[in-house]
């Protein structure tokens, strides 16, 4: 039996390498035995520090190949407002929708969408009834989502509790629009995939044009380890500051508790009891991070099936909680 001591001391002799290197082995091997029951699964990445422990796509498009990153999405909108608040273009998470961009606002908007703020947006606590779900269809069957997004009832004291909807993320898009000038295609193409090398490629617009927010991007897995590794590193890649780290300190902050999860949410992000920041789109994509372990994740599925929390996206996140933790030493 190998104790903690014995190891330290094998450790300073050189003598663990092989059985370093052994159980390294045998936790790849391991994780590959898994994924292949996973038939819904398409790729997996796990990068621990600079180093790629595991990296496979046994279905789907590959790891060049772009895949819809769903809901993940979101939690890119959210970064771009880090961004354009870091260039001074938004003055803060308070700035209210009214001031950052009347222009989307509609004249017979429900009364009190002006003073939903960035913070209410980028946390999905806007207040207003959600568009996903049950009203998904009927909502980009509109002839104007924002507007349509905008005059729906008041369910919640914006800033009160988390209403999962991919209008309030669209809202949240679209206001960066207005206030930096750029569409949302440019400024994920500038301001992340430039500056990380990937590419982002053209997306579902609304019928005015906009750039939907939080849903329909694609990206390569690749990419989305890049993004991964920037929201480990506090906004960080290969030594540039992508984004500040006062804003992903902020991102990363809980600050409502989703009640289908069960997970706490920050700005665009997810946080598990085990540590794990991540983006979490339809079908199982995920974006993850785990600081403290130095680790990160990437997981791309079939972006037509379910991935509920009792079901295969609980699967996931055994995964990321048992063998992929676990590969942190």
């Amino acid at each position: 039996m190998v104790t903690r001591r014995s190891f330290t001391a094998l450790l300073a002799g050189g003598l663990a390498v092989p059985f370093v290197h052994r159980a390294h082995a045998q936790a790849v091997d391991d994780l590959s035995s898994t994924i292949d029951g996973m038939t819904q699964l398409h790729s997996l990445q796990v990068q621990r520090g600079d180093e790629v422990l595991f990296a496979q796509a046994p279905r789907g498009a590959g790891l060049d190949g772009p895949a819809n990153i769903k809901s993940c999405a979101k939690s890119v909108v959210a970064l771009l407002l880090g961004v354009a608040i870091d260039r001074g273009e938004i003055t803060g998470v308070d700035a209210r929708l009214g001031d950052v961009a009347p222009g989307i606002i509609p004249s017979d908007a429900t009364l009190g969408a002006a003073d939903i703020t960035m913070a209410d947006l980028a946390s999905l606590q806007a207040g207003l009834e959600p568009t996903s779900g049950p009203n998904y269809g009927s909502w980009i069957s509109s002839s104007n989502w924002l507007a349509d997004a905008l005059r729906r009832p008041m369910v919640a004291a914006p800033g009160s509790r988390m209403l999962y909807s991919t209008g309030t993320t669209h809202i949240l898009g679209a206001a960066l629009v207005e206030a930096t000038g750029e569409s949302l295609l440019a400024q994920a193409r500038s301001r992340l995939g430039a500056v990380m090398d990937f590419e982002v490629s053209p997306w579902t617009r609304d019928p005015q044009g906009y750039y939907l927010g939080g849903n329909e991007m694609a990206l390569t897995p690749r990419a989305m380890l890049k993004l991964a590794v920037m929201l480990r590193d506090e906004g960080r890649y290969e030594g540039e500051q992508v984004v500040s780290a006062n804003w992903m300190t902020a991102s990363l902050a809980p600050r409502v508790r989703s009640p289908f999860s069960g997970m706490q949410y920050g700005y665009g992000w997810f946080l598990s009891d085990t540590g794990f920041a991540l983006a979490r789109g339809y079908g199982g994509q995920i974006i993850a991070a785990h600081p403290e372990r130095a680790l990160a994740v990437a997981i791309t599925s079939d972006p037509t099936l379910p991935a509920r929390s009792e079901g295969y996206f609980g699967e996931l996140m055994q995964l990321l909680d048992g063998p992929i933790l676990a590969m942190a030493g």
